[in-house]
């Protein structure tokens, strides 16, 4: 059994990690700070949970207080930069959030500076910037491993909005390698209804953004926040869709 100050800071650690609410989260990851002394690992850890419970409540600003001070720590400083940024966006704050994703994939190993360059080029891409969207996922492709179809995806997708990707083929490609990789759920299902939607597919499009919506909207609100626009622009493309064609696409994608 854990004893001493670091092993109450532990127990602590556990409970805001398990908590249900973002009072008990902030209130265990507080209790735990007074008690983890200068681990800083261990302090790290109780302050990302404290920034959680501030992002489930929509504290932005007490959000990225906290997320500034875990920088300072040095210890995984690129998650602290990416949950800087997530702040950030929920206040706001585009160009500075696209800043500290920068400085993830920079500070971050191999092993995740794909995923802060996939985050930089979505969020690049739903600015309209979709030079430095192309960019940023060409970058991700590279450092990409098992994810690295859903940033192909989006790297054809950002160049087809520059005009230099105007294949369907590709669409249908791309399309085809995301439904069969694991990272063709979740956020891939966002990405999915985007390119059935591009290739006139209505149905799929509409299962697909009806499916990612779902899941977002049922996640905690710092995911919420953090797909702000990818939400937007979901129920912007389903809007698209009329209704008796979305609806006569479906029924004959049922029936066959």
């Amino acid at each position: 059994m854990a004893s001493g100050p670091e092993g109450k800071a532990g127990d602590l650690l556990r409970k805001a990690t398990l908590a249900e609410t973002a009072g008990a989260r902030a209130k265990y990851a507080t209790r735990g700070l007074a008690a983890a002394g200068s681990d800083r690992t261990l302090r790290a850890m109780l302050m990302r949970q404290l920034y959680l419970s501030h992002m489930e409540a929509e504290r932005f600003d007490k959000a990225s207080e906290i997320a500034r001070a875990a920088i300072e720590l040095g210890v995984m400083a690129d998650v602290a930069c990416q949950d800087l940024a997530r702040a950030y966006l929920g206040l706001g704050r585009y160009r500075e959030a696209i800043e500290e994703l920068r400085r993830a994939s920079r500070l971050g190993p191999a092993s995740r500076r794909a995923f802060h360059l996939w985050t930089l080029g979505s969020i690049s891409y739903f600015r309209e910037d979709f030079a430095g969207a192309a960019l940023a996922f060409e970058r991700a492709v590279r450092w990409g491993t098992t994810a690295r179809p859903l940033y192909e995806a989006q790297l054809l997708l950002a160049r087809w909005q520059l005009g230099s990707a105007k294949n369907l083929k590709s669409l249908a490609d791309a399309r085809q390698a995301l439904e069969e990789a694991p990272c063709g759920q979740g956020y891939g299902r966002f990405v999915l209804g985007e390119l059935a939607h591009r290739q006139g597919d209505w149905a799929a499009a509409r299962e697909y953004l009806d499916e990612f919506i779902g899941r977002v909207d049922e996640g905690r609100v710092a995911l919420r926040v953090g797909l702000g626009a990818e939400l937007e622009r979901a129920r912007a493309l389903l809007g698209s869709i009329p209704a008796d064609v979305a609806a006569a696409a479906l029924a004959d994608r049922r029936s066959g």
